[in-house]
């Protein structure tokens, strides 16, 4: 249920107590828009985390910065003013983003979303898009599936589906990876394989 709070003072409040609780690392703002995000549950977590061991088990630090959340503008100046924030980003080094240390000037090589009850995940992909995001991984949680989306002519479209049903990867062009959907006992896994050698891990 979205809150409109058009009392400055209050707004400014409640963003100072989210701050110094912490609970506002995955908030955003779009446009001027505050974006009040809840705490990810730990299976989101959980999930997030595991994108980023694998990745960094076979992605060397001089090749890529891989990172479990970050902000990521359009703009170096005034960037709080419109940011995005995914779960995961892997800039490789000849990425032309601007790492301003507290921000991306512009977007990931490769980004993971992981959809929760009410999130807004798929507004946020015009905003991807409009800042070179090459490929953005959407985990979808209800019902499960794996959505690749791919830069194509200025606009992140669709470049492969996994469930559990079909059992068929998704691969990415950006990192020498593919990703499945395999059934599991209490939720399905997702299989990330390094094409090099085979080597899978289960997420």
């Amino acid at each position: 249920m979205a809150t409109v709070i058009l009392d400055r003072k209050l707004a400014e409040q409640l963003r100072e107590e989210r701050a110094a609780a912490g609970a506002d690392r995955w908030d955003e703002v779009w446009e001027g828009t505050y974006m009040m995000a809840p705490l990810p549950n730990i299976e989101h977590q959980d999930i997030a985390s595991s994108f980023v061991a694998v990745l960094r088990q076979v992605i060397d630090r001089s090749q890529a910065i891989i990172l479990a959340g970050t902000n990521v503008s359009d703009r170096e100046a005034g960037w709080k003013e419109n940011y995005r924030c995914p779960d995961v980003a892997v800039y490789l080094r000849e990425n032309s983003a601007a790492n301003c240390g507290t921000h991306w000037c512009g977007g990931p090589d490769f980004a993971v979303e992981i959809r929760s009850d009410d999130d807004q995940t798929l507004e946020k992909i015009p905003f991807y898009a409009s800042v070179s995001t090459r490929e953005l991984l959407i985990v979808n949680r209800d019902p499960w599936r794996l959505d690749l989306l791919r830069l194509t002519r200025g606009q992140l479209q669709s470049a492969g589906v996994s469930t559990t049903e079909s059992d068929q990867p998704v691969t990415s062009d950006v990192l020498p990876f593919s990703f499945r959907l395999l059934r599991g006992e209490t939720r399905p896994a997702i299989q990330a394989t390094h094409l090099p050698d085979g080597k899978s891990w289960t997420i």
